[in-house]
Parts: structure tokens; sequence; C-alpha cells
């Protein structure tokens, strides 16, 4: 039992390191597109690099973001069949929606890091930074999901647990 919320600890931070990350991403996103926006219209010279990078950095958010979420149990869609399957069908979906995120992310992972090889030698247009940077938001999200999906089964179990004691 230690072990298993040991897991959830080291898990804890590590999600509190994806959620600075995600910070500082969106932070450097922020700060892009408000730069393009003051240089399209103010000095009427927009910059050539910084829509493909804000691009590259909301794939990131989109996919570490979705892992996170995951974790926090912030996901509507969990929400919505929790809350509406009653508490048969609620305790028995809150073991099969880790599982079948598990199987999910497993698939992000093997066919994400099979894209980031083939798209590795491509090169963005503008800052001609490897396509393999932005792909390779897939597979580490995938990742996140699969280590989040096991820290909300252990959730469960020990949950579990600490009732029959």
């Amino acid at each position: 039992m230690k072990l298993l919320t040991g897991y959830n600890k080291l898990m804890g931070k590590v999600n509190q390191f994806v959620g600075y990350f995600l910070a500082l991403l969106l932070l450097i996103m922020t700060i892009l597109i408000t730069w393009q926006v003051f240089a399209r219209f103010v000095v009427g010279s927009p910059l050539t690099f910084s829509e493909e990078i804000a691009r590259f950095i909301m794939i990131w958010l989109t996919m570490l973001g979705s892992a996170y979420a995951l974790r926090k149990g912030t996901l509507i869609s969990l929400d919505v069949l929790l809350e509406f399957g009653g508490k048969t069908v609620g305790a028995i979906l809150k073991y099969i929606i880790p599982i079948i995120s598990i199987l999910f992310a497993l698939i992000l992972i093997i066919y994400g890091f099979q894209l980031t090889g083939m798209v590795s030698y491509q090169t963005a247009p503008s800052t001609r930074v490897s396509m393999m940077w932005p792909m390779l938001a897939l597979p580490v999200s995938g990742i996140v999901i699969v280590l989040n999906s096991i820290s909300l089964l252990i959730d469960q179990i020990v949950g579990k647990e600490e009732k029959k004691a």
C-alpha cells in the first residue's frame, strides 16, 4: 500500500512540474501573439516566426494539458458520464475509464514515436525547426496519460482499502 501511495505522491510532483510547464508555455504563447499583433498593426511589419511557434506551443498545450486534466478530473466527458450513470455505473466507470485511457495513450505513444521519427528530417518553413519537436507532444502526452491513469486506478484501490479498514 505504501508503494501505491508513494507512486501517487511522485505523480503529484510530476503533475506539478507539468502544470508549471504548461503555464510557462501559455505565457510564451501569449507574449508571442501579443508581439505579433503589435508588430503587424503598429509597426506594420509582422513577424515571420511567431505564428509558427505559437502553433507548436498550442499543440503541446492541448496534448499535455489533456493529460494534466485527466489526473485533476477536469475533463468534462468524465464528469458527465460519472454524474448521469448512477452509483453502480459510476463505480464501474471509475475503473474502466483509466483502463480505456491507458489503451488510447498506448496508441498515442506507439504511433506518436513513429510519426515523430517520420517527420524528424522535415523542418518548419519559418523557423527551420525540426518537425520532430511539435510531434513529440503526442508520445510525451501519451506517457503522462498512462502515468496519470495508473494514478487514478491507485486512487480507487487505496480508497477501497481505506473504507474497509
